[in-house]
């Protein structure tokens, strides 16, 4: 189980080195790890090398101290990634970013242009969510707790049709969820809240393809469209039915649309 350590913090990920001329790296959305992604792993087998990692406080990553917590910043959690791609030796990538995955991407072929290839933005946008509604999430999390959140948090993640018919998949992500350090969690709503990318969209230059679920509330299709107007020459993809984790939802359209522009 492999673990980096970057700016003095255990961060968990998997790299699937296949000798391939692209590198895919996975972003998670807010709440989860890398294993939503497992699908589109295995569909895309050894076709490309591939890269999935769990943000500060996700997964098996771990969190930032109480000593050392601050408020968090897209920035310091796209400098997690940058020093992450510097340990391993990945010079040039593909971000795939879900979520606040795709803003940390973003950020990324900002501040390091020359180290992105192209982009990927699934369910993302530049500004998510408004300043009211972020306080207000960060406050149930600190007097609730994720916990008790998490329902209605899974139904900002998946459609309802999907959620009658895949229980036990909508139970595993709960899980999933709750186990986040809920300081980092804060720390994520934070960074998101505070952050309007939209000038950092504005000078993109990669070649970009943004996706979206027509029926993500999250990040509602009509949102990642201005986002993808404000990339030049980016395209724009919508999946019927799908929420707010294609790749959960949706993993072999998704799949496809990724591999399909690694080759346009």
């Amino acid at each position: 189980m492999p673990f980096a350590q970057v700016h003095h913090r255990a961060v968990h990920y998997q790299w699937a080195d296949h000798g391939q001329p692209h590198t895919l790296v996975f972003i998670n959305s807010l709440g989860t790890d890398l294993r939503i992604w497992d699908e589109v792993v295995q569909r895309l087998g050894t076709s490309v090398n591939m890269l999935r990692y769990d943000k500060r406080g996700h997964g098996l990553s771990e969190g930032t101290p109480a000593s050392q917590l601050a408020t968090g910043t897209m920035d310091a959690f796209t400098d997690d990634l940058i020093g992450l791609l510097d340990v391993l030796g990945i010079d040039r990538c593909i971000p795939v970013g879900l979520s606040v995955g795709g803003r940390i991407a973003l950020v990324l072929a900002d501040k390091q242009p020359e180290r992105v290839e192209r982009l990927i933005l699934c369910d993302t946008a530049h500004i998510i969510g408004t300043l009211q509604s972020w306080d207000e999430r960060i406050r149930a999390v600190q007097t609730l707790g994720l916990e008790q959140l998490s329902g209605q948090v899974m139904e900002r993640w998946f459609t309802p049709d999907f959620g009658q018919h895949n229980a036990s998949t909508v139970a595993i992500f709960r899980r999933m969820l709750m186990a986040c350090a809920p300081a980092d969690y804060i720390r994520c709503c934070e960074a998101v809240r505070d952050a309007d990318l939209t000038e950092q969209a504005r000078r993109i230059g990669h070649p970009t393809r943004c996706i979206v679920g027509t029926g993500d509330v999250a990040t509602p299709p009509a949102l990642v469209r201005q986002l993808a107007d404000l990339i030049t020459g980016a395209d724009y993809h919508e999946l019927e039915g799908s929420g707010h984790l294609p790749c959960v939802d949706n993993p072999a359209r998704l799949t496809t649309l990724i591999a399909d522009f690694l080759h346009d």
